[in-house]
Formats: C-alpha cells, sequence, structure tokens
C-alpha cells in the first residue's frame, strides 16, 4: 500500500484550464510532474500559463524568485498518454468534462496503469464511478480542484467505495504537504459540498436577474460586503451557531425564504448571455464589459488579490473563534 512518502511523480491528464494550475502545486510540493496533452497549442498555452503563474508566486513571496525555474522544470510534457503515467504513482485527470472523453482515457489506463497507482479525477459535472472500467474502481478516487486551482487552497477528496481509505487519505496528505486544504468527504455525492451551496446562490441570484429586483454589480456588491467576508470567519453553521439556532429555526417555521419556482430551468438572463455569444472574460463581456481590457493582466490581478484574501482566511482558520 502506498504512503505520502511513495508518491513522488505524478501524471497530469489534460493541460487546459486546470491542468497547469494543478501540475504546478504538486511540483511546488516538491513532485515531478508530467502533463499530456494531444495538442501542441495547449502545450504551449500551459507552459505560458506556468511560467506566468510563477512568477505571479514569486511576486507575491509565496516562493522563493530562485525557485521559479527549480519548480519549472520539475514539470515535463508528454504526448501519449502511455509516455505521460510511465512509473506515475499517482494519476490526476483533469480533461474536459465529457463522458466519451473520459470514458475512452480510461479504457487507455485500464490497459497501461499498474494496481498500486492512486487515480484521482477532478470532474466537477458526473459520477466519474459509473465511467471508468471495473477494473480501475479499486485505486480511484476524485481530488475536486476549483478554479484557479494554483490560488484556491480547496480541493474535495472522496473515494469509491472500491478504493481502500488508506488511498483517500495519501491523496489529503499529499495535498496539505502542497499547500491546500483538503477537506474528505464520507462518499460520493454529485456536486461535492461547495459546487451543490454554488448551485443553490445561482438559482437565487439568477431569480434575481430575471424577474428586474436587481442588477448584477447589486448582487456582487452585497455579497461581498456582507455573508462572504464573514463566512471566512465563521463558516456557515458556525455562523448559524452565533446567530441562535432557534433563530434560524425561526426561519424555517415562519416561511421567510420561498423556493424560486422553475429553479432548476435554464434562466433566461443566463441563456441570452449564451446566445448573444458573450461568456465572460474570455470574449470580452459577460455580465460585465471587458472589451478593451488585457485579459492576462485582469487574472493577474485577481490572483493577487485572492493571495491576500486567502492569507488572511488561512490566519483565521489557523484561530478559529
Amino acid at each position: 500500500m502506498k504512503t505520502l512518502a511513495d508518491i513522488k511523480k505524478i501524471a497530469v491528464l489534460g493541460a487546459g484550464t486546470m491542468g497547469p494550475g494543478i501540475a504546478q502545486t504538486y511540483a511546488m510540493g516538491g513532485c515531478e510532474v508530467t502533463m499530456w496533452t494531444r495538442s501542441e497549442n495547449t502545450r504551449n498555452k500551459a507552459i505560458a500559463s506556468l511560467k506566468a503563474q510563477l512568477e505571479t508566486f514569486a511576486e507575491e513571496g509565496e516562493i522563493k524568485p530562485e525557485d521559479v525555474d527549480v519548480i519549472f522544470n520539475r514539470i515535463h510534457f508528454a504526448m501519449t498518454v502511455e509516455e505521460a503515467v510511465a512509473g506515475a504513482d499517482m494519476i490526476q485527470e483533469t480533461i474536459v468534462e465529457n463522458r466519451d472523453a473520459k470514458a475512452a482515457l480510461y479504457e487507455q489506463l485500464a490497459a497501461c496503469v499498474p494496481t498500486d497507482v492512486i487515480i484521482a479525477s477532478n470532474t466537477s459535472a458526473m459520477n466519474i464511478f459509473e465511467v471508468v472500467p471495473e477494473k480501475l474502481l479499486p485505486q480511484m478516487i476524485i481530488c475536486h480542484w476549483y478554479a484557479p486551482p494554483h490560488v484556491i487552497p480547496l480541493v474535495e477528496v472522496v473515494k469509491s467505495e472500491q478504493a481502500p481509505q488508506e488511498f483517500a487519505d495519501v491523496a489529503v496528505a499529499l495535498l496539505k504537504k502542497c499547500g491546500k486544504t483538503a477537506v474528505l468527504m464520507k462518499k460520493f455525492i454529485k456536486g461535492y459540498i461547495v459546487n451543490r451551496l454554488q448551485q443553490c446562490l445561482n438559482r437565487e441570484v439568477f431569480y434575481l436577474l430575471d424577474n428586474g429586483y436587481c442588477d448584477a454589480e447589486a448582487i456582487d456588491l452585497a455579497a461581498k460586503a456582507s455573508f462572504i467576508p464573514r463566512a471566512c470567519v465563521l463558516g456557515l453553521l458556525k455562523r448559524a451557531d452565533f446567530g441562535g439556532l432557534d433563530m434560524t429555526a425561526n426561519n424555517y417555521k415562519n416561511k421567510s425564504y420561498t423556493m424560486p419556482e422553475h429553479g432548476d430551468e435554464m434562466p433566461k438572463v443566463l441563456a441570452e448571455k449564451i446566445e448573444a455569444g458573450e461568456l465572460g472574460i474570455k470574449t470580452g463581456k459577460g455580465f460585465y464589459d471587458y472589451t478593451g481590457k488585457d485579459i492576462d493582466e485582469l487574472k493577474a490581478k485577481r490572483d493577487k488579490q485572492l493571495f491576500e484574501v486567502f492569507r488572511l482566511t488561512k490566519k483565521f482558520m489557523e484561530d478559529p473563534v
């Protein structure tokens, strides 16, 4: 059975949105990392992202400037799955959220990966345990990261029913070694913890927008000036303790909140944005207009501000009320 000390080489399969940040995190934890992507263009973008991200970490004092090249040189690239996973102690899959694509990749892994290798998926939208070949279930876990993965501390971990608890425990220990806040779930549920909470919030957000109660800027301002920073100190359930559980119970008894009707349907305002091709920063416009703005500079500014927020959050987590 593998231990934390055995995890020296990690294969990161997929070099798109999440892959570079995840590879960087493992490399910063001292692991040798091999990334796989079938596209040379994607590989080149990943290399550029890695260099830019590491420079930001150095500027923020998260790593020493002289360690930028050291960490970057721990990350290698392979153009075939077999080459990427050869000799790997752990595999982190981060490819597109497409069932057929994931199924095809896991069929390849089933043919070439030893049974003692921990295989982790980053899937956010599907039950990967229903997708992979049965042969792989005893070594399958999920390590679910949040974007941007090199900055956001949280990784949710859950194992398949067939996998030993030790595999999940090793993954949690590795993530903590890499500076992450790893949360071990008792059993799988689609959406995990935070995605389920966010989806509930989204239901209300789009209900307010669709029905003209306020605009996007008002929602963001209200959230940033209230429960989001409060949660950095109290979380959600401790906040209820401080407020009084009887007050929380009264909200249910008094029916002070009514679930929006048709909350599971596509929100009108979101459908209109998609139809117009307004997908956010990648198209230059979403709920906000980014026309004429340098997107790479915006992302770097986002990361720097997130560093500041999470440093303070970490301080509160280490000395909770």
